[in-house]
């Protein structure tokens, strides 16, 4: 697989460059740890435009029956498509992103995404490969779902 490079003062990251033809149907995508920050769930909330104070007011949110702050839907969403699209590389464009919450994702604890290619398909012109995901922290599920991600059939720089 070819790829493409990122640099920068703090390390260099490898891209894929996924084909069609290079997945197969019950290939599993290699695992993703996320370290469920303070700072990560603070700041992805705010970004999101989620004012709720669970996100951000660890009194509030104890106030409010929760262990802690945690992590909203968007963030869980953009880190399950991130997840897809890091696996793909940057030719890879998610098509559909299915999810359904589970336990919280609390400060502290860790994320480990695992995904499962479910099927591949040609439709319209497009190359869609599906995925299966799920995302479980300490406590079980925090998130699980479908995505679907059109790749190239070959590789576009031939």
């Amino acid at each position: 697989m070819s790829g493409l490079v990122i640099a920068n003062q703090d390390k260099t990251q490898q891209f894929n460059d996924l084909r069609f033809d290079q997945v197969d149907v019950g290939q599993k995508l290699p695992v993703q740890e996320i370290d469920v920050t303070t700072r990560l769930i603070v700041s992805t909330a705010l970004a999101s435009r989620d004012y709720q104070n669970v996100h951000h007011d660890r009194d509030q949110a104890q106030a409010l029956g929760s262990q802690d702050i945690f992590m909203n839907i968007l963030t869980t969403n953009g880190l399950v498509g991130r997840f897809i699209t890091d696996w793909t590389g940057p030719k890879g464009r998610l098509k559909s992103v299915k999810i359904k919450l589970g336990v919280p994702n609390y400060a502290g604890d860790v994320m480990k995404l695992v995904g499962k290619v479910q099927d591949k398909r040609e439709v319209s012109g497009e190359n869609l490969v599906e995925v299966a995901v799920t995302g479980k922290n300490s406590m079980g599920n925090h998130v699980t779902g479908t995505v679907v991600v059109a790749l190239p059939a070959v590789d576009q720089g031939e």
